[in-house]
């Protein structure tokens, strides 16, 4: 038995990545289609299930096809399960996504060390979590140093780089995110 069962798939996200990236208003997308906006806001948000008929009616007016926006769907299962590797560790550094598919949070794990010298910023919110080992964070021009059990919440928009201070390192880091609009341009200070 697996852990990420066989459902009906979300189309609704799958409609609005599509419809965002043509950069088309919902009304635009009703006009082309003949389709309500009301209803549209609904499939977009899962709150409705579109027809055949209307699914394609949509992916016409997104210059797209039904099977295309099904390909791109979400599963709509509220539990996924991602185990931890069974073989031997890898060698480090490395990287794993601690969340499948196209969702709103995302959760990757760090092991070991990475491009220090790299420096993120992102749209959205997130959380710094070391599991394991130690950090120093530069953010915003402040350093910070943190040990196992400690967190880092930084808003979304705040310049940062990290490196790990100590070799067996885990941090884990979860996130709004990026193809949601959580958080609206702030001013900055």
């Amino acid at each position: 038995m697996g852990d990420h069962k066989e459902q009906s798939l979300r189309v609704g996200a799958a409609v609005r990545r599509r419809r965002r990236a043509l950069e088309l208003t919902l009304a635009a997308v009703a006009e082309r289609s003949g389709l309500s906006v009301p209803f549209l806001s609904q499939v977009e948000n899962d709150r409705a299930r579109p027809s055949r008929s209307s699914l394609e009616k949509v992916a016409d007016a997104l210059r797209t096809t039904a099977v295309e926006l099904l390909a791109a769907a979400d599963p709509a299962c509220s539990v996924d399960v991602v185990r931890a590797d069974g073989a031997e560790p890898p060698p480090q550094p490395r990287t794993r996504s601690l969340v499948r598919g196209h969702h709103q949070m995302h959760a990757s794990e760090f092991i070991g060390d990475h491009d220090a010298g790299r420096e993120f910023q992102y749209r959205n919110d997130q959380l710094m979590y070391v599991a394991d080992g130690a950090v120093e964070i530069e953010a915003e021009g402040r350093a910070y140093r943190l040990g196992r059990g400690d967190t880092l919440y930084l808003t979304g928009g705040v310049r940062h780089r990290w490196r790990a201070t100590e070799s067996d390192t885990r941090v884990i880091v979860v996130a709004v995110a990026e193809h949601i609009e959580a958080v609206r341009d702030r001013p900055r200070r």
